[in-house]
């Protein structure tokens, strides 16, 4: 089964929220998922996201795979550098 970590969007129209969540790759977007793993609102002016740091590094450490957007949102969170920290010092060992 292959995981992605992606956005599934949540709220109104025009007023839209997302939850960061691990799903079956296969699923659809606003469809089953395994996981949440954090939100993320992009109402302008004010962007808040709130992601488990623990929870992300689980799933990317299991192999699943972030979109472009989870990617640069997690990249901002600095989760992306340290799930390279730890997959470097894996390979050092």
């Amino acid at each position: 089964m292959a995981v992605k970590l992606r956005l599934k969007r949540m709220g109104s129209k025009a007023k839209p929220f997302y939850r960061i969540v691990a799903a079956d790759s296969r699923s659809p977007r606003d469809g089953r998922f395994l996981e949440v793993i954090g939100t993320y609102h992009p109402i302008k002016g004010n962007e808040v996201v709130s992601v488990s740091e623990e929870k992300a590094l689980y799933w990317l450490s299991q192999g699943a795979l972030p979109t472009d957007t989870v990617r640069s949102i997690l990249s901002q969170q600095g989760i992306m550098k340290k799930f390279a920290e730890s997959k470097s010092k894996k390979v050092g060992k």
